[in-house]
């Protein structure tokens, strides 16, 4: 006849409870939370990337509320200037053309009624794309980030 060997309920009660505690853990919270903290890591890197004149384009970043559809969640980050996609991924000009206006040190201040000017030279302006390469650098450390909150959270639960 085999022997079975010894085992100890007690550890397999705790462990039990322990998982039961996990299972009770809003998780909701939790995902919402890891989101907004990947949305403003993301809102940070791009602010950084984006040209300064007078600050109209970087102050127009907002982080959306945080959206759950089935195990998705979601968030968006935009900029509702018009000229921000222009921005971000370059756009044509007419070279040629004549743009009233005068330089106030190193930039250019658009002026209807001035008598100078510029002239546009080159047919495609490159874009900044500082959402593009943000997103890129955040995809990479997303990974490394949510396991240590998810760790955080798993200890939170079990002790």
């Amino acid at each position: 006849m085999a022997r079975w060997g010894r085992c100890d309920i007690q550890q397999l009660q705790q462990l039990n409870h322990r998982l039961e505690q996990l299972m009770d853990a809003d998780l909701d919270t939790f995902m919402r939370n890891a989101s907004k903290d990947l949305a403003k890591r993301l809102l940070s890197k791009t602010v950084k990337r984006t040209p300064v004149v007078y600050g109209t384009l970087r102050d127009a970043w907002a982080i959306m509320p945080v959206g759950h559809r089935g195990s998705h969640y979601t968030v968006v980050l935009i900029n509702n200037l018009v000229y921000a996609s222009y921005v971000e991924y370059g756009h044509r000009q007419q070279p040629g053309r004549f743009i009233p206006g005068h330089w106030e040190s190193d930039r250019f201040v658009y002026d209807p009624d001035a008598e100078g000017g510029m002239v546009l030279k080159q047919s495609w302006v490159k874009g900044r794309y500082m959402l593009t390469i943000s997103t890129q650098e955040l995809e990479q450390k997303a990974p490394a980030i949510l396991e240590k909150k998810l760790y955080d959270f798993m200890k939170e639960c079990f002790s």
